[in-house]
């Protein structure tokens, strides 16, 4: 063979095998890799083992049509499990993955930041001394699509139809299954079970506590929602609107903007005076529409002005519904020159121009994408040991999302009221304008719409944004507002499941 042709074969071999590793990879179907470690969890040596995973998700005949990709945390000085707590994490979008709790909230290990959640560098991993271990163990559970989790194709090469994955109930109901055989294969049925949710994660955890219990017969002790949606309660129009205020109004006592009377206040004594106006005063005007009298407008447009900062043109040119867009853009457009975060608007952005009914980018998640991309990528490889080319998918290809026929705040209050062991707890953060606090509350209002759900609901707010526990006080105060629940939740739970 002369030399010509030796080196047209190698490079033939060379794309040869190029093409061949790139068509491999792929996630594994049904895998794990374990690893063992420690940290200190409020000054307690806590050992653990971590168990990256991979468990399929199968069709009616037994074939996998996905695999979900999990971390499976559990302490490792307990042998009895019977009564050890899991907690099941989910994230949202729908189409994130589970990464944002996982390496920053609850989780025994967390990104580096700033105390108030600013990326720093070089980027890195750290021990979390507030996570929840010590008296839980935690699966997080990435969906199809997101973080390592992928479809499976069928032996013929062809992939799954995508609605049995991507929409409301077709999420919740291959979740319920493959939770049902998580928890099958670590021998879980006994433990007290809690389940943990954040924004569009706290959809899928309120159907899930009914799927679970109704499809699975498998009864939680407790439900997180962390920075809710709406779960399918429909409250567009006037009460969206009115809801708007004590948010406008927090953003605006962080950045200086309130007039004095407001300022001089610290912000939880100023924040009920402005969810009073909302729903006693602002709430009838707006239902009422152009019926109201000019006394009645003009008076809710100097008062919503009053109390968000904005001016009385903008609120009356608005017609008293100012879009959360144009509040993000428009509240320091005139004071500094900057726009305001929509999950977290702590955080500030800068646009080109100042002109606009809305911002360029939202300055938090550039922010929080700065800092946990790394992080994961990191942790999953160096300290996890999942050594792939595969890319883990911060935000998937999950759509279209099938979104309707949503009843899942419903399903959440069913399954409490057919479960006498089932507490709720939710956590906002005031500084959240995609979900905010004021909603959440309404949303608690809507569940417990009997009023006797009270004794087994709790709210937690914090002067933070969606992801409050990125600010380190937050997160050292939602850890144990959290570590509390869990305790509440388990206490009495050997006296039987009644109501008394």
């Amino acid at each position: 063979m002369n030399i010509k042709t030796t080196l047209s074969t190698l490079a033939l071999l060379v794309c040869f095998t190029s093409t061949t590793i790139a068509q491999q990879v792929k996630a594994p179907v049904d895998t794990t890799i374990t690893s063992t470690h420690s940290v200190t969890i409020k000054g307690q040596n806590i050992p653990y083992k971590a168990e990256l995973g991979f468990q399929p998700v199968w069709d009616n005949s037994g074939n996998p049509v996905a695999t979900l990709n999990y971390t499976y945390y559990t302490r490792t000085d307990i042998k009895d499990n019977q009564t050890r707590p899991l907690l099941i994490s989910f994230n949202g979008g729908p189409g994130s993955a589970s990464v944002w709790m996982h390496i920053a909230y609850t989780g025994p290990r967390i990104l580096k930041i700033t105390d108030e959640g600013f990326p720093v560098q070089p980027y890195g991993i750290k021990d979390n001394p507030n996570s929840v271990l010590d008296v839980a163990d935690i699966v997080y559970v990435n969906p199809v699509n997101t973080g390592y989790s992928r479809m499976v194709p069928n032996a013929q090469g062809e992939m799954p139809k995508r609605d049995q994955f991507f929409g409301v109930n077709a999420d919740i109901s291959y979740l319920a299954d493959w939770v049902n055989t998580f928890v099958t294969r670590h021998n879980r049925w006994r433990s007290p079970k809690f389940i943990i949710g954040e924004s569009y994660g706290t959809t899928r955890v309120s159907g899930l506590a009914k799927a679970l219990q109704q499809g699975n017969w498998m009864y939680l002790n407790g439900v997180i929602l962390v920075s809710p949606t709406e779960i399918g309660f429909d409250f567009a129009g006037p009460v969206e609107i009115a809801n708007r205020l004590p948010y406008f109004a927090a953003a605006a006592w962080y950045h200086d903007a309130l007039p004095p009377a407001l300022q001089n206040k610290d912000l939880t004594e100023m924040l009920p005076e402005v969810e009073k106006y909302a729903v006693e005063e602002l709430l009838p005007v707006l239902a009422k529409g152009g019926y109201a009298s000019e006394a009645e407008k003009q008076q809710a447009i100097e008062k919503t002005a009053y109390y968000s900062g904005l001016s009385e043109k903008t609120v009356s040119q608005n017609n008293l519904a100012v879009p959360f867009n144009y509040f993000w853009k428009d509240l320091l457009r005139d004071k500094e020159g900057y726009t305001i975060g929509r999950l977290d608007s702590r955080y500030k952005g800068l646009d080109i121009a100042d002109a606009g009914d809305r911002p360029d980018y939202n300055s938090e998640l550039t922010s929080w994408l700065h800092s946990f991309t790394p992080a994961i990528n990191y942790y999953m490889s160096e300290e996890l040991g999942f050594k792939t080319d595969l890319t883990y998918d911060m935000f998937g290809n999950v759509h279209p999302w099938d979104r309707s026929n949503n009843h899942t705040g419903a399903d959440l209050r069913d399954a409490m009221g057919m479960n006498a062991n089932l507490h709720l707890m939710v956590q906002s953060g005031y500084y959240d304008g995609a979900c905010t606090y004021f909603n959440a509350k309404y949303i608690m209002s809507q569940i417990n719409i009997n009023g006797k759900f009270s004794d087994r609901m709790d709210f937690k707010g914090y002067r933070s944004g969606h992801m409050m526990y990125l600010r380190a006080e937050d997160l050292k105060t939602a850890n144990q507002d959290l570590r509390d629940f869990i305790e509440k939740a388990s206490e009495g739970i050997d006296q039987g499941a009644m109501y008394k």
